[in-house]
Order: C-alpha cells, then structure tokens, then sequence
C-alpha cells in the first residue's frame, strides 16, 4: 500500500490534525497528549484498503534520541512513500528545526506538503506575514515541496476537508476530473 507521513515539530498539532483528518475512519485512532512530544515512535495506521497513514515522533523539543536515525531511514528506504505532509505553526511560521527537516526532505528527494496549523491562533495579520514568508521561502529555497500551502486549524476544522482531499488525491483514491 501507499503511504503518506506527518512530520513536524513536537507541539506543532501532528496528532490533533490527523485525528481531524480521518475523524470518519475509524480504524486511525490517534491519542492526543496535553504533553507536547508525545509521540515517540513511527506510528502506522492503515486507512481502509487505500493507504496507510505514518504518524512521525515530532523533532526539537523533547524528540527521541534515536529521532534522526528513525526518521532518516524511514525516509530513504520507503519507496511506497507518496507524499510527506511537513507540518509548521502558523503562530510561529517556519523555526530552525523546520529548515533542517527540509535540508533533508530536499536532499533525499523526497517531494513533501507544507501545512501551516493552529491557524486559529494567529492574528490575521501574523498568519499573513507567515504565509507570505513561507511562500517566498518555498518559491526560491525548495525543490521537492508542493507550491500550495494548506492552511489548518484541527479546532475548528478549517482547511481540513481540502487537505482530506489532497491526501486522498495523492494516493490516487480521488482522481481530478477536468471541468
């Protein structure tokens, strides 16, 4: 099967927003922890029969030892990985952290997802400073990452239906159909 990963800073929402994204599949059961850094393995869920979902340890604060060595080879030597879904705060828009896991997505080659979340925590103005900020970055710094940005919030479900969409797009379960 295909597979599609989360991946982002501890504390950024990884397993609000997939708990959100697959609210009406019930076999991807994510806990969510009030302790940021929860997650401290790979977590695998399968989706259906169509795709299977990687929930990555987050990096920075309170990241497993063993993050980079997991993460890598995970990276390097799935060749069923689809898409990598990177996700940035909104509030804070892209840290030190964020650029080294780009570095590397961009030096395996691996093609990946900006998602900005929490934007429901973000002044209008903030977030459109991040996402202008964001968007210059992707245009002159990046070459595997998709140029759109997917802006969410898992509180209030915004953006969420499209990033559904995207994710069932990618693993060819939602086919576009020219208009």
């Amino acid at each position: 099967l295909l597979q599609v990963c989360f991946i982002g800073r501890s504390n950024v929402g990884k397993s609000s927003l997939i708990r959100a994204l697959f609210s009406l599949s019930p076999e991807v059961e994510v806990r969510v922890s009030k302790t940021p850094g929860h997650t401290k393995k790979m977590n695998f869920f399968k989706v259906g029969k169509y795709f299977i979902l990687v929930d990555m340890p987050g990096y920075g604060y309170r990241a497993p030892q063993d993050f980079v060595e997991m993460v890598e080879t995970y990276l390097q030597e799935r060749h069923n990985l689809k898409r990598t879904f990177l996700l940035v705060d909104g509030v804070v828009g892209l840290q030190k952290a964020d650029h080294i896991a780009v570095e590397m997505l961009e030096e395996f080659g691996i093609p990946y997802v900006m998602v900005l979340t929490k934007i429901d925590r973000a002044s209008r103005g903030l977030l459109l400073k991040n996402v202008l900020e964001i968007q210059e970055f992707v245009k002159e710094k990046t070459q595997g990452c998709f140029p759109q940005l997917f802006l969410v919030s898992s509180l209030e479900f915004s953006g969420v239906h499209l990033l559904r969409c995207f994710v069932a797009h990618v693993t060819g379960n939602l086919p576009v159909e020219a208009s």
